[in-house]
């Protein structure tokens, strides 16, 4: 026999598909897998920095006091107690998370740092690689949101939680970071 019967043909043809296929479907697999990676290492470091800037806003307190340094005034400054405005005022609990814009001057409120969630704003990126919640010229949206609470575990014990939030191929992402703050003496 000469020539190739069609059972033969159809043989070689699905071989040479799955020959073709199967490295592709690999790739594919191994750039999303790329991509997911980059976007939750971005997210991670992104909630590192909310509370980095929960931590720096308590250390702010703590050297507006300094010399001679009360510790208690200056937590409570943090906090908010009393008549002051702090931080419980406008992250404590999950009904009042924050949005962080390190852009915007150190505070809490509208015009400042520290906001009361309104949203899933996505964070944008500007053209200095600078995040923020400004829609700023030349500022591009991103898939990340995050928020920032506070929850109060004791009179000098309060637990920050920084949830940074995106969207990839249709699937949700979060990535969260905790840490506790305390009055410092």
């Amino acid at each position: 026999m000469k020539a190739f019967t069609l059972i033969e043909t159809l043989v070689a043809i699905t071989i040479l598909t799955l020959a073709v296929v199967g490295p592709m479907v690999t790739a594919n697999r191994a750039i999303v897998a790329s991509q997911t990676s980059r976007d939750q290492l971005t997210a991670s470091y992104l909630a590192q920095e909310g509370v980095e800037y929960v931590r720096a806003m308590r250390d702010k307190e703590f050297l507006a006091t300094y010399p001679p340094g009360d510790s208690s005034a200056a937590w409570n400054a943090f906090l908010g107690t009393g008549a002051l405005v702090g931080i419980e005022d406008f992250c404590l609990g999950p009904s009042n998370s924050c949005t962080l814009d390190p852009l915007r001057s150190m505070g809490y409120g509208s015009g400042f740092a520290l906001n009361t969630y309104a949203g899933s704003a996505p964070l944008r990126i500007t053209t200095a690689d600078r995040y923020t919640q400004q829609n700023l010229v030349g500022s591009t949206p991103t898939p990340f949101t995050r928020t920032v609470q506070v929850v109060q575990l004791s009179s000098t014990d309060e637990r920050v939680v920084s949830t940074v939030s995106w969207t990839f191929h249709s699937t949700n992402y979060s990535v969260s970071i905790t840490d506790h703050l305390t009055p410092w003496q």
